[in-house]
């Protein structure tokens, strides 16, 4: 089922909404602003074409469409149904960067099609955690490309797809030591031993004695099928010409993919961990594979933050929260032609940390609206009460992430995927987060405890000549509040205020003032004033990222674009007024 005010089997016209939405949000479309009774009238000028659309501007600036508005103005005058090929062409950039995204939103539009002809209705309020990861097919609530899955067929989309939950084994290869790079929570044969069970462990090494391959010589990686299917005719080919790589075939457990396609969870030991492994696909906004530095960095990068938790009581007394750490990694030839291809993250399992009656869900879910076109936690809300149940919310989703931010230093990417609620019949308990190798920033000298930081200049040689802004570490707080008000305001809670408002009637500004009242009572009672002063989250106009931008120029790895703060203080001032 959809977001809010969506049409389930109309992707077309969410694809062209979202596209629309983002080139006003990002300022590629300087559009001019009629208001009247109702939504508000959006005109603007690209290539030269006319076009406009009706819609609202909701927090942080965010332009919301209205179904079926988006026209452009035909060669005699008239207004007609805009074409997705007619508002690309129009796009900055080069023709290889539109003809790209136009590509990826057909695909977009395909996938969700196929997802609708095929797969059955289904009650995902009463699935489980697993299931749910998969059956949460809406993606991106932003993203125009939110199903793109770049060189994924339709039979690589039913085989590997989270929307089908179809489970597969993981390929497995043996690579000679002199191209891996590993970081192992102790031995080697106890972490394989514990990673695989005996009897997959004791059919690895008969297939290595079968290949004549000895254990100093060549370690084990595995790989994602696709990924093998993909590799071993062009990059993997040589190493397994030259005797580098060996095949040993599909083994062990079973895994089903999560929301992120690339992130595997574990059907037949449930409790096991999760494993993270690339895959050369561009899905929704970048290419899916391990960035290398970062793959044997995850353990001591997550032990770091998960020991600043367990040290903190606050994050067990009053901002519930736990890390699952990423304890291991493998990387194949970090610096070279397939870097970032072959490797693995492992991941803690959530559900092994939940107490008796706690379940769990992730926390994009409760953007959704179900078959019965109530939102997905309805029950709960009908069960506590809008107000305390959404204050309840806020004070887990909100108040870790940020007391992380102000009163350690860290800036996490709590975007929706990335977060986990766990909750006793609906009543949040507290918050988990998850993925941090590639999405943690801080500045060394807004670290309360800054000795305590890993050492790394001795984890890899790439980052002693490191720039900041390059790698994990920053000389500007700005990126601090922006890496945190980006995933967690601008693109995550700001879908709960729009569920909240089109599906109970609950005014946005009240949602935000709720959050601004948390971050005001947080800064008071916890004497960080100054520190929260310094990072500028109330400011009139913040920077975010411009997704869509990136796409079309690809010139820089990240865009930005100034947009109007909800929690500024002006304009909450505004918002008081009758």
């Amino acid at each position: 089922m959809p977001l809010p005010l969506e049409i389930p089997g109309r992707p077309h016209d969410r694809v062209l909404r979202q596209l629309v939405a983002a080139l006003l949000f990002e300022g590629i479309a300087d559009a001019r602003e009629s208001a009247g009774e109702g939504p508000r009238q959006f005109h603007w000028s690209l290539g030269g074409r006319q076009f406009r659309c009706r819609g609202t501007l909701g927090p942080f600036g965010r332009t919301r469409v209205a179904e079926s508005s988006v026209e452009m103005q035909a060669l005699h005058g008239e207004w007609e149904p805009a074409s997705l090929g007619a508002i690309v062409t129009s796009l900055p950039g080069t023709g290889i960067s539109r003809g790209k995204l136009l590509r990826e939103l057909e695909e977009t539009i395909t996938l969700c099609e196929w997802n609708h002809r095929n797969l059955p209705p289904r009650v995902r309020r009463r699935m489980t955690f697993t299931e749910l990861e998969g059956a949460l097919d809406e993606g991106h609530p932003y993203h125009p490309c939110y199903k793109a899955r770049t060189g994924f067929s339709i039979a690589d989309h039913a085989a590997y797809g989270p929307e089908t939950g179809k489970a597969f084994q993981l390929v497995w290869l043996l690579v000679a030591r002199k191209h891996l790079r590993q970081a192992l929570p102790g031995s080697e044969k106890a972490f394989w031993l514990a990673e695989l069970g005996q009897e997959t462990w004791e059919k690895i090494q008969i297939r290595r004695q079968e290949h004549g391959l000895p254990d100093e010589e060549f370690g084990l990686v595995p790989l994602h099928p696709w990924q093998w299917q993909t590799l071993r005719e062009t990059l993997l080919s040589g190493w397994i010409a030259g005797g580098d790589a060996h095949h040993l075939g599909p083994m062990g457990d079973r895994y089903v993919a999560t929301q992120s396609v690339r992130s595997l969870l574990n059907v037949d030991r449930p409790l096991a961990a999760s494993v993270k492994l690339p895959m050369n696909m561009v899905n929704t906004s970048s290419k899916r594979i391990l960035e290398s530095h970062s793959v044997c960095t995850a353990p001591p990068l997550s032990n770091w933050i998960a020991g600043m938790v367990q040290s903190d009581p606050a994050f067990a007394e009053e901002y519930p929260l736990a890390i699952l750490q990423e304890y291991a990694g493998i990387i194949a030839d970090a610096g070279g032609p397939l870097a970032g291809q072959i490797g693995a993250i492992w991941r803690e399992n959530a559900e092994a940390s939940l107490l008796p009656g706690e379940a769990i869900v992730p926390f994009n879910a409760l953007m959704m609206v179900e078959a019965d076109g109530w939102p997905y936690a309805d029950e709960w809300i009908e069960r506590f009460g809008l107000m305390p149940w959404m204050n309840r919310l806020l004070e887990i989703a909100v108040l870790p992430v940020w007391h992380l931010l102000v009163w350690h230093g860290i800036a996490v990417e709590a975007h929706g995927q990335n977060m986990l609620l766990v909750h006793r019949d609906g009543w949040p308990v507290r918050l988990i987060l998850r993925d941090f190798h590639e999405s943690v920033e801080f500045s060394p000298g807004f670290l309360r405890e800054p000795e305590k930081a890993p050492d790394f200049l001795s984890i890899n040689p790439l980052y002693r000549d490191a720039e900041p802004d390059q790698y994990y570490w920053t000389d500007n707080l700005d990126s601090l509040r922006e890496l945190v008000m980006d995933t967690l305001f601008v693109y995550n809670l700001s879908e709960i205020s729009h569920l909240l408002d089109v599906c109970y009637g609950l005014p946005e500004f009240r949602f935000w003032q709720r959050v601004e009242s948390l971050l005001t009572s947080y800064a008071n009672e916890r004497g960080m004033s100054r520190r929260q002063a310094e990072l500028g989250h109330d400011r009139p106009l913040i920077l975010t990222e411009s997704l869509i931008t990136r796409k079309l120029l690809a010139l820089k790895p990240e865009y930005h674009h100034a947009i109007s703060n909800a929690l500024a203080e002006r304009t909450s001032e505004r918002r008081r007024k009758p």
